[in-house]
């Protein structure tokens, strides 16, 4: 009996450890996450904007520029998925990857060949578990992410989109990222980032309509000087929405941790009970007995 409460109070201590490190996540995860939605917030005009602006170009003018246009050179395809860093985040980075997968098949099935890019550790341990060559990799700083980090990702499709055909130039570029709804949603989403395929706010104009916009020096020289900014706030907003998906999501994730802790903390501590009033109604017991066998003799 002795033996059972020495597991059971050892089991406690335990669990009281990792409940203290669930609670310090769980409160971490907590104060960063305003922080990280009031990123998404500040950034989401500037992104709506600019694709406005990309959007006005494509729609006004007559320009077959090669990133607002579909390559037929090429049939392979660029793949961006963004994941976490670190575990502990519940379903997060699974959704992401799961996700990825899916739209990798149905641009298999397609026919397309899927050039392979990953942010987060989860991911970049995902594919290489798997064998699978990843064409860029970037690790660190999920849960914040940084406008270098971000330009850097966006230098890298932007130069796999603009290469030539022999040196791995890719036909389209798509990004799979965690969109941050509400700290209680939160949902994987993809979207198609070159070639142009949305236009958001613009109306198509009509016949005998004059044109609304004028570009100087030129529609070409307007769409290579804003193209590139365009995708590097795409991706940046994708970083950002997923940061504070992230952090959604492990806070929830500690959240019921601790819940749960608790639990196997009061049933282990009523296992430990009951093996302590076992252990004293044997040692009454057997006192009991003692003295009846000396009062026998």
């Amino acid at each position: 009996m002795g033996g059972q409460q020495r597991v059971y109070r050892q089991r406690i201590r335990s669990t009281q450890s990792l409940k203290k490190i669930f609670r310090a996540m769980e409160l971490i995860a907590a104060s960063r996450i305003g922080k990280a939605r009031d990123r998404v917030t500040a950034a989401a005009p500037y992104s709506k904007a600019i694709t406005r602006a990309i959007s006005a170009v494509a729609t006004h003018s007559n320009v077959e520029h090669p990133l607002t246009s579909e390559r037929t050179d090429t049939n392979r395809v660029a793949l961006l998925v963004v994941s976490a860093d670190r575990g502990m985040a519940g379903a997060y980075s699974a959704n992401a990857i799961r996700e990825s997968e899916r739209l990798r098949e149905r641009l298999e099935r397609d026919g397309k060949e899927v050039v392979q890019f990953a942010v987060g550790r989860r991911a970049v341990s995902y594919f290489k578990f798997r064998n699978r060559e990843l064409a860029g990799q970037w690790t660190g700083g999920s849960d914040a992410p940084d406008v270098e980090t971000a330009n850097e990702v966006a230098g890298e499709l932007y130069g796999a989109f603009t290469a030539e055909v022999e040196d791995g130039g890719v036909s389209e570029i798509h990004i799979v990222y965690t969109h941050f709804s509400s700290m209680v949603s939160q949902e994987p989403r993809v979207i198609r980032l070159l070639p142009l395929e949305i236009v958001e706010g613009v109306a198509e104009p009509g016949e005998d309509v004059e044109p609304l916009y004028e570009f100087e020096p030129s529609a070409e020289a307007v769409l290579d000087a804003a193209l590139p900014r365009y995708i590097e706030a795409r991706v940046y907003t994708c970083l950002l929405q997923s940061a504070a998906s992230e952090l959604a999501n492990r806070q929830r994730a500690m959240n019921t941790a601790v819940s749960n802790a608790e639990d196997i903390i009061r049933q282990y501590t009523r296992l430990a009970n009951s093996a302590r009033q076992a252990e004293i109604t044997q040692e009454i017991s057997e006192i009991v007995s003692g003295a009846d066998a000396l009062a026998a003799s």
